[in-house]
């Protein structure tokens, strides 16, 4: 499939929210399957979704601030992509339309010379960082240690299911840019970082 191909926009009827169908523990895919709740494939797109609202909630911190506005429509684009991202792992790869949403290289190439840009603006790391320093930075933390664990459910039902290679180099390179990202936001924000020191650990103070 082509970049620069446009997807099919959804065809959605959301006006009963509940149907009682999955009372048993299992549900439909968006290719009409019906499989358990607990399913890799549910595991995955279920993970992404809770990694949208956590971009959605990073978006909501840092709308607050005018300096961190070029952040802002990167996150969103991203929430887009993540729901193109459940859309493909909720479909069985022979019910896939050409046309239906989906994770592309030029999804990861852009998030790589975002990442490429906004390091560079930062200086170098002489340890780990910790979350913290504003509501942003621990709210991109947080969507990062949860895009990790998307990564490696999906890593797992790769081993079983069919899953195109594409994904798996999305979610790890979101992962990269969310820890730049946050790094970058307390940085233009003139906010210092909090650089992991194993002797401030309580045990390492015992005389």
């Amino acid at each position: 499939m082509e970049d620069h191909q446009s997807f099919n926009e959804p065809r959605l009827a959301l006006n009963r929210i509940y149907t009682k169908t999955g009372d048993q523990g299992d549900t439909h895919l968006a290719s009409g399957e019906r499989v358990a709740k607990d399913s890799p494939r549910l595991e995955c797109y279920g993970c992404v979704d809770e990694l949208n609202s956590f971009v959605g909630a990073a978006v909501v911190s840092a709308s607050s601030e005018s300096v961190l506005a070029p952040l802002v429509d990167i996150l969103i684009r991203v929430q887009h992509e993540l729901f193109n991202l459940g859309s493909i792992l909720a479909t069985t790869p022979e019910h896939v339309h050409p046309k239906q949403a989906r994770i592309a290289d030029l999804d990861v190439s852009q998030l790589e010379a975002e990442i490429d840009a906004m390091n560079a603006e930062l200086p170098p790391l002489r340890s780990f960082v910790l979350p913290g320093g504003s509501r942003v930075n621990t709210d991109l933390h947080i969507a990062r240690t949860v895009c990790r664990r998307a990564e490696r459910l999906l890593v797992t039902a790769a081993r079983q299911l069919p899953i195109d290679t594409v994904n798996l180099r999305y979610l790890n390179r979101l992962s990269d840019a969310l820890f730049v990202w946050s790094r970058w936001a307390n940085h233009v924000q003139n906010l210092p970082e909090t650089l992991w020191s194993p002797n401030r650990a309580a045990s390492a103070r015992q005389s």
